[in-house]
C-alpha cells in the first residue's frame, strides 16, 4: 500500500474546519510568535523541512493533496521516513483545504507546520564563525529571504537579523529562502551594537555595504588574490573571517550603524544603475568573501 493509500482513509476536506483555521493562522506574527510555530509552503521547503527533521526534529504537521504526492515522490520518500517514528500529524487533505491554509497566490500542495528555528548571537559566536550575514533593519521579507538563500550558497555560518527587521518566518520569507532556512542558523532581534562587540571577540572584522563607502570591492577582491599568491597587498584582508553589515532597503545604514563596521564597502557599478537592491548587493559580497576565504583559508587578520 502506498502512502496516499495510506492516508486516504482520514482525508481533511472541510476549508472551514478549526484546525484548517489554526494553521492559516501562522500566518501572522502573533500567533507565531504565541504557539512557537511557522509553515513552510511548498515542496522545495517541504523537502528540507522534512530531511532536517530526519536529523533534529522540527516538523509538528505536514497537510499535503493526493496531487502533490504523486508529483513529488521524493517528498513522499521523506514523509515515509517520518511516519515510522509517529511524531508527526500527517494528514491527507483537499486542494480546497490546501488553498485555505496556505497563503500563496499560488498553493503548490504541500504545508509544513515547524517550530521555531532561530538561535542566540550567542551560540553562533561562540562557534567563532567565518562568515555572517547581518540584516539591519531589513523590512522586506523577499529581500530577508533571498539574502538568507545567498547566504547559504555562500557557505556563511549565520545569517543575523536585528531589531526592526522583519519576522524572517513571514511566509513570504519563508518561501523567498527555497529551503535554506533549514540549512543554517538564523538569530533575529540582535542587538547590532552587542553583536558587533561579540563577533570582534570571537575574532571577526566588520564591513558595511554602503554605495558610498570608502572601500571599493573590486580592489579588495584584487588585493586578496594578491595575497593569495604570495603579494604584499594593502587593505582590509577578505579572507579574514568577517561580519557583513546590510541595511535597510530605503535608508540603507544609519551612521552610527555603519560608524560600527571597520570599513565601509562599495559594489562599484559598472553600468548606469543607480544603484543594487540590498539582496543582490549582499550576494555579491558574501561571494566575495566566501572566495577569499576558501582560497586562503589559513589567512591572517589583515586588514
Amino acid at each position: 500500500m502506498d502512502l496516499t493509500e495510506r492516508l486516504a482513509g482520514r482525508p481533511m476536506t472541510n476549508p472551514r474546519a478549526d484546525r484548517v483555521k489554526d494553521v492559516a493562522g501562522l500566518a501572522g506574527r502573533s500567533a507565531r510568535s504565541r504557539r512557537g510555530l511557522f509553515l513552510a509552503e511548498g515542496p522545495q521547503n517541504a523537502r528540507e523541512a522534512l530531511a532536517r527533521h530526519l536529523e533534529a526534529p522540527c516538523v509538528d504537521a505536514v497537510y499535503v493533496t493526493a496531487e502533490a504526492l504523486a508529483r513529488h515522490p521524493d517528498v513522499a520518500v521523506l514523509l515515509e521516513q517520518v511516519l515510522a517514528d509517529r511524531s508527526v500529524f500527517v494528514r491527507l487533505v483537499s486542494r480546497e483545504v490546501l488553498a485555505a491554509m496556505s497563503d500563496a497566490v499560488t498553493p503548490q500542495g504541500v504545508v509544513v507546520v515547524c517550530r521555531l528555528l532561530d538561535v542566540p548571537a550567542e551560540q553562533v559566536l561562540a562557534t567563532r564563525p567565518r562568515l555572517l550575514a547581518v540584516l539591519v533593519r531589513v523590512q522586506d521579507p523577499g529581500n530577508a529571504g533571498t539574502v538568507l538563500r545567498a547566504a547559504d550558497a555562500a557557505g556563511a555560518d549565520a545569517v543575523v537579523l536585528t531589531a526592526g527587521s522583519v519576522d524572517v518566518y513571514n511566509p513570504k520569507a519563508v518561501r523567498s529562502t527555497a529551503g535554506s532556512l533549514f540549512h543554517l542558523p538564523v538569530v533575529q532581534g540582535a542587538d547590532l551594537p552587542g553583536l558587533i562587540d561579540g563577533a570582534r571577540a570571537a575574532g571577526c572584522g566588520v564591513l558595511a555595504a554602503d554605495g558610498r563607502g570608502d572601500a571599493d570591492l573590486d580592489r579588495l577582491q584584487d588585493a586578496s588574490a594578491a595575497r593569495a599568491a604570495g603579494l604584499p597587498a594593502a587593505g582590509y584582508d577578505l579572507a579574514r573571517p568577517t561580519v557583513w553589515l546590510f541595511g535597510n532597503e530605503a535608508q540603507g545604514l544609519s551612521a552610527p550603524e555603519k560608524a560600527l563596521a571597520d570599513h565601509r564597502v562599495a559594489v562599484p557599478v559598472h553600468g548606469r544603475a543607480e544603484s543594487l537592491n540590498v539582496g543582490t548587493a549582499a550576494t555579491v559580497c558574501l561571494y566575495a568573501s566566501a572566495r577569499a576565504q576558501r582560497r586562503a583559508p589559513a589567512s591572517g587578520a589583515g586588514r
